[in-house]
């Protein structure tokens, strides 16, 4: 299911039961947060670029660092990207 390589991505689950097509977003999301060149070239093998730029546009818990370059790898505007979206203002700084 995860290649040896990849295992030190996933360090908080068991990856012996853990199957990446079972929860897609999640095993995006740490490819593009934490993984290198291989862990991309696998990730673009096993999920379509469809999903990997819905990951982009709405995980919230990718860092800015990553959320830009992955935004510009893949053509979409950083208003699109939930990570480099600036919450509200709170109610009282208005």
């Amino acid at each position: 299911m995860v290649p040896d390589e990849l295992r030190s991505l996933f360090w908080e689950v068991n990856v012996e039961g853990f199957d990446p097509a079972r929860h897609p977003e999640y095993t995006i999301f740490r490819v593009l947060e934490y993984g290198d060149g291989r862990a991309v070239d696998w990730l673009r093998l096993t999920f379509t670029e469809p999903q990997i730029k819905s990951v982009i546009r709405t995980e919230r818990r990718l860092s800015r660092k990553s959320a830009n370059f992955w935004a510009l790898v893949y053509g979409i505007p950083a208003e699109e990207v939930a990570a480099l979206r600036r919450p509200p203002d709170p109610w009282w700084n208005e």
